[in-house]
């Protein structure tokens, strides 16, 4: 068994790199005692909105909270839908039934492994009924109120027909950008400024991550914005005054701290997924294992940042613990469409009603693609490929 080592993700490695510059700011935060939304909040919102093409950004303490906060400030509650992907993580789906509305899932590309623009048409002409401009789902008898894409692995979502369909309807656009920040879509749009909110995580694994949990809604609207900051104190204004009732979605100052340092390094970070893309490519078809291998999409015009390596492979459990075998990290993001989760069975969803979403969740598996990784450690988990594959 080889001695090399490679892990799907090493922190360390980005740690030390940008260590000398954090430490000195987060000394000024622990010496301040101010805590919560200060001044380091308020440039990474500023900071953050400004990147992603959007007017304005509102910190908050998690993805998870930032898809909550964006659907409590549209409204959405019991008696609505929202439609989305079951090829996702869990927080999509969770976040839309914890308002009390229903995620009604509707199945993906098998390509991107994004919402599939041509399902949700589909799902409109055929399950729902439109009367006073109020789109009903006929089984469910809810009104569809919101469509949440997600730009999954730093991919986006093909927005434009999907936007158009909205405006039809009159639905709201919630992007879950979670793993999507930096990435582009066909004339330069960056996620999270292209639906009435954008919803980012910087949970540490991400391209952007903080030192624990953070997160960001994005919007272009003042007032959608502002009634988001209100809903993240407990829907306080003026404090201890409430005229609503949110909760408590506030991001930290010593989090908004390392992500204004690590914001500042995040392009070069994120050129180094796209060249270590580039090379897995290239190790892929030298190897000849394109056709056992399926690599990951990139749409032309599109800008993909990586956050995660995803292949289709044949055997993917038994590979997955050949690799695990040769030193090399990996692991499959999702194992569990959202409609076949046990929490979910209320909604009826049931095994092939989203066939290209549970085949995803059958075959594909993330390989190492952080910035860090070395030619040699590329070129490792390619031959260990080949030699599983034989």
């Amino acid at each position: 068994m080889s001695t090399m080592k490679v892990p799907l993700l090493d922190l360390r490695l980005q740690y030390a790199a940008f260590k000398a510059e954090l430490l000195p700011i987060l000394e000024r935060v622990y010496e301040s005692q101010a805590f919560i939304l200060g001044p380091e909040v308020t440039a990474l919102e500023s900071a953050v909105a400004a990147y992603s093409g959007a007017a304005h950004g509102v910190g908050v303490s998690s993805g998870t909270d930032a898809l909550l906060l964006a659907l409590m400030a549209l409204g959405i509650g019991p008696g609505d839908a929202v439609l989305t992907s079951p090829y996702t993580f869990f927080a999509t789906g969770g976040a839309i039934a914890r308002t009390g509305a229903r995620p009604i899932c509707l199945d993906i590309e098998p390509s991107t492994y994004n919402l599939s623009p041509v399902a949700l048409q589909r799902f409109v002409d055929e399950e729902c009924t439109s009367a006073d401009s109020v789109l009903v789902h006929r089984a469910s008898g809810t009104r569809v109120r919101a469509l949440m894409p997600v730009h999954l692995y730093g991919q986006m979502a093909d927005m434009a027909p999907m936007m158009a369909l909205a405006r039809r309807h009159g639905l709201k656009v919630i992007e879950d950008a979670a793993q999507a920040i930096g990435s582009e879509y066909l004339d330069g749009a960056r996620a999270g400024s292209i639906g009435d909110i954008g919803c980012f995580s910087f949970f540490p694994t991400k391209n952007l991550g903080a030192f624990g949990d953070a997160g960001l809604c994005t919007a272009q609207d003042a007032e959608l914005a502002e009634l988001m900051r209100v809903l993240r104190v407990h829907g306080g204004k003026p404090k201890y005054y409430h005229a609503l009732i949110g909760g408590n979605f506030r991001i930290d100052e010593v989090q908004a701290a390392v992500l204004n340092v690590k914001l500042r390094h995040l392009e070069a970070w994120t050129e180094g997924r796209r060249r270590n893309a580039a090379a897995y490519r290239e190790l892929f078809a030298a190897a000849g294992l394109t056709g056992t291998v399926t690599l990951p999409y990139a749409q032309p015009g599109l800008r993909h940042i990586y956050n995660q390596f995803v292949i289709r492979a044949p055997e993917r459990d038994r590979l997955k613990a050949f690799l695990g075998d040769e030193g090399i990290g990996t692991e499959i993001y999702y194992p569990v469409p959202l409609h076949v989760q046990g929490c979910f069975a209320y909604l009826g969803g049931k095994t092939g009603d989203c066939p290209e979403s549970e085949r995803a969740a059958a075959q594909t598996l993330a390989l190492p693609i952080f910035p860090e990784l070395k030619a040699e450690q590329l070129a490792y988990v390619v031959d260990a490929i080949r030699r599983f594959y034989g």
